[in-house]
């Protein structure tokens, strides 16, 4: 039986097993441009008072279709897992080049 291709999806890379894609809370922006996340959310994610989290964006026909938070610290690290691998092998096929 043959497959049909999956559409893609704009909230970027899938992330695995998690259920990642969970609408946990409506929320709201202000006439300053702020929000709050409600504490339920913030409890859950361990988000605490200074704690610093990276704003990502998904674009999609020249807008962007969807917002993500991710704490900066897990942020980083999801980076250096991501270019780690490829970074290694830029580096094994530059030293053979050579």
């Amino acid at each position: 039986m043959v497959k049909k291709p999956e559409k893609e999806p704009c909230s970027g890379p899938t992330c695995g097993k998690m259920s990642c894609c969970k609408v946990e809370a409506l929320i709201s922006v202000d006439e300053r441009g702020q929000m709050v996340l409600p504490k339920e959310i913030r409890e859950k994610a361990s988000i605490r008072t200074g704690d610093k989290l990276a704003l990502v964006g998904w674009e999609k026909d020249g807008k962007v279709c969807c917002l993500t938070l991710i704490k900066a610290d897990e942020f980083g690290d999801m980076v250096k897992g991501l270019l780690g691998p490829m970074m290694k092998e830029m580096m094994g096929s530059e030293t053979t080049k050579s």
